[in-house]
């Protein structure tokens, strides 16, 4: 007898965590179908998605079209169930995003907020801001895990931040453990252009398999998502974009403490402080965009040369890792078409015609959400876990 594709690509679940991966999709199933994927008994399967409904991550929808007698019902996954409350931190700003478990925003906040000024400050603020979401939400009870993204490299597995260049005070410091006292929540940490990636091919790019995200901003830095999936590197440190040498570049400091690096070079505030220096009113990222933005023909020639040395280094990144989508991101990409110009005219012309003969590079389309969105996405993962659904129906049966 031949083997049917449920055989060869499901495996048996062992628990009402299991039997949910089935229905993450949200496609909406009777008993008979799921026990027809699982190979489980009718009694067992009743059994598991009478957990999944008490705890209200699996809901009715309706009944199904019946070829004689009573129609069955179908269930399917309601993501509404649990909150996360997702956090980007940038160099000079803090958003914040309460979403359900598919990462449809609730409830957010933004402000301006110092990176450098330390981890108690400003995760102190964050806890505000926080708890004011979920109190105004008035679900509260709901919150089940925290989603961090920090300009930085972090070890993932302990959350930690590992030699930041632009956040003093914050190397090794205890983000989870910080955050934990005050959530009493799982509280997952990451890069923050890792985590824009994350949330950029989630809501945008779903099916792409292979994807870039540069942020361009105080600093620049890359998420790279290969295979479906995002690729940290061994110590969290994949897609440093910004300290990568530019050709023919030697001369610009960075603060990193080398020269020549594409952060010095071509980063809002590189290009912001060249400006200044022949005489224009500009001091950082965000004045720049505003000059281009007005048509200033300085500012304009100056962002389009830091789109070509960011080509110059991007296609070095498409010869090897060949992605399909790049997507451009971060403070600096609001200046429009002139960032991308620069950066696909020296991309095209120095990367192989095999690697860009379908290859997209485009601005993001999150609106800036990127990071909260990817954020979210990183929390809902972590929960939606078998072991973690597990654990979490227990926690809601026990109330």
């Amino acid at each position: 007898m031949a083997m049917t594709e449920t055989a060869t690509t499901l495996p048996r679940p062992n628990g009402a965590g299991e039997l949910l991966q089935l229905l993450l999709d949200g496609q909406p199933r009777t008993r008979a179908e799921i026990a027809a994927r699982t190979g489980q008994s009718r009694s067992t399967i009743a059994s598991r998605l009478e957990s999944l409904l008490a705890a209200g991550l699996v809901a009715p929808t309706g009944e199904a079209s019946s070829t004689g007698g009573r129609p069955p019902a179908t269930f399917a996954f309601n993501p509404a169930a649990w909150l996360v409350l997702a956090v980007d931190l940038g160099a000079v700003h803090a958003r914040l995003a309460l979403t359900d478990l598919a990462g449809s925003v609730l409830a957010e906040a933004e402000e301006p907020m110092v990176i450098a000024d330390g981890p108690e400050p400003v995760l102190e603020r964050v806890v505000a801001l926080g708890r004011g979401l979920l109190t105004d939400s008035g679900r509260g009870e709901d919150l089940v895990a925290v989603g961090v993204g920090l300009p930085g490299p972090v070890e993932h597995s302990t959350g930690r931040p590992v030699s930041p260049p632009i956040m003093p005070g914050w190397d090794g410091y205890d983000v989870p453990a910080h955050l934990g006292e005050s959530f009493a929540v799982p509280v997952l940490v990451d890069n923050d252009v890792n985590l824009m990636a994350l949330g950029e091919h989630d809501a945008v790019w779903p099916g792409v398999q292979d994807l870039l995200f540069v942020k361009v901003a105080t600093g620049i830095g890359a998420g790279v998502i290969s295979d479906g999936k995002l690729r940290r590197g061994a110590q969290g440190g994949a897609g440093d974009l910004g300290h990568i040498a530019v050709p023919h570049v030697s001369d610009a400091a960075c603060r990193c403490g080398n020269v020549g690096c594409l952060e010095a070079v071509a980063s809002g505030r590189a290009v912001a402080d060249r400006l200044r220096a022949t005489g224009l009113d500009v001091h950082d990222g965000r004045e720049l965009v505003t000059l281009v933005r007005a048509g200033n023909l300085e500012a304009t020639k100056a962002v389009r040369e830091a789109g070509r040395e960011i080509g110059a280094v991007l296609a070095a990144c498409v010869n090897l890792l060949n992605p399909s989508v790049i997507v451009i991101g971060g403070l600096v990409a609001e200046a429009g078409e002139h960032l991308l110009a620069g950066i696909r005219e020296v991309v095209y012309r120095r990367s192989l015609p095999l690697a860009t003969q379908h290859l997209r590079l485009v601005p993001s389309r999150t609106g800036g959400r990127s990071g909260v969105l990817g954020a979210a996405a990183m929390a809902s993962q972590h929960v939606l876990s078998p072991a973690a659904i597990d654990a979490g129906i227990a926690r809601e049966l026990a109330r």
